[in-house]
């Protein structure tokens, strides 16, 4: 992943990613609804990474193939064999309502565009108000979801498509992330990675990546 202060030419422009960047933790929300249903704050976690179909249904859901109901439904039902009370109704808002804005990161986005670069959204998108209270395309100059484009980060094809919206090139962009898989996806098509912990942080390594500020 990319250090602050490498030799590489400054960038130009930064995606952003939602869920654990200009939210609070996802993981931190998926921990504490497997509290909530079953007393084991891994077993979301654990479910939507090592069992095949709670994965299937994930990836169907945030490329747009299935929709919220059937995602609840089918995810649920794996919970409950896993011994969770969970009733598929109303389970994506009740890990949405665990999300909070960070808002350092909504400030940072904004000075980042203040500053003269170009900013975008790279998102896979999870449930149908995801998005709910950001007003995306006052804060973005491009915004890419997931499920409108029928591809989800990691695929290369993510990326792609999000430069493209954004007027860029991968070699002209930062990536911005939680999950540092997403950011080795990104840095294989060219895309500097900086996986996003904190705020103050996140600023101090993009001030490293990014060109000279040219915005009032």
């Amino acid at each position: 992943m990319s250090d602050v202060g490498s030799a590489e030419q400054p960038r130009s422009a930064v995606l952003f990613d939602f869920g654990g960047v200009l939210t609070t933790s996802v993981v931190a929300a998926f921990e504490d609804l497997g509290t909530e249903l079953a007393d084991d704050p891994r077993l979301l976690l654990r479910l939507l990474s090592r069992d095949e179909e709670s994965r299937r249904l994930l990836v169907a859901h945030e490329e747009g193939r299935i929709g919220e109901r059937e995602f609840e439904n089918g995810f649920a039902a794996r919970l409950r064999a896993h011994g969770a009370a969970a009733d598929g109704s109303g389970l994506v808002r009740r890990i949405q309502s665990r999300l909070h804005p960070d808002p350092g990161m909504i400030a940072l986005v904004a000075k980042v565009r203040a500053d003269g670069h170009r900013v975008g959204l790279l998102s896979n998108s999870l449930g149908d108000h995801c998005y709910d209270g950001f007003d995306l395309p006052a804060m973005f100059d491009a915004v890419t979801v997931s499920g409108e484009i029928g591809v989800r980060k990691p695929s290369r094809r993510a990326y792609a498509v999000a430069c493209e919206r954004l007027g860029v090139r991968p070699e002209d962009t930062v990536m911005v992330d939680d999950l540092p898989q997403n950011i080795v996806a990104a840095e294989r098509v060219g895309i500097a990675g900086v996986v996003h912990r904190d705020a103050p942080t996140t600023a101090a390594q993009l001030t490293g990546l990014l060109a000279p500020a040219t915005g009032a």
